[in-house]
């Protein structure tokens, strides 16, 4: 079992930054691919980004490409989410997720464990 605790979430002005984080325990956290994904209220959750468990691979939505970088720290058993140029469709519940594929993952069926979320609201 892994359990994945989010923070970083807040209030934040267009163009603005946030910084999301998520603390895994549990099981054997340096094997797993990590994902961020977002749901705004309404809407699917979507997929956002992800790295492999050596973070030497990561992929990202096309609504996040060179705006947002995924970075993780095995040794504190850590995964970050770096958010730049912050726009209002960027508002949403963000989590995070852990998924057996050590190279991550982009599909929500590939995730077994997730986080609870962290609210990221973005005004304009």
């Amino acid at each position: 079992q892994v359990q994945l605790v989010e923070s970083g979430g807040g209030l934040v002005q267009a163009g603005g930054s946030l910084r999301l984080s998520c603390v895994a325990s549990g099981r054997t956290f340096s094997r797993y691919g990590m994902g961020w994904f977002r749901q705004a209220p309404g809407k699917e959750r979507e997929f956002v980004a992800t790295i492999s468990w050596s973070g030497t691979n990561t992929y990202y939505a096309d609504s996040a490409k060179g705006r947002f970088t995924i970075s993780g720290d095995n040794a504190k058993n850590t995964v970050y989410l770096q958010m730049n140029s912050l726009k209002p469709e960027d508002t949403a519940a963000y989590f995070c997720a852990a998924t057996s594929a050590s190279n991550g993952a982009s599909t929500i069926l590939a995730y077994t464990y997730w986080g609870q979320g962290t609210q990221v609201t973005v005004s304009s």
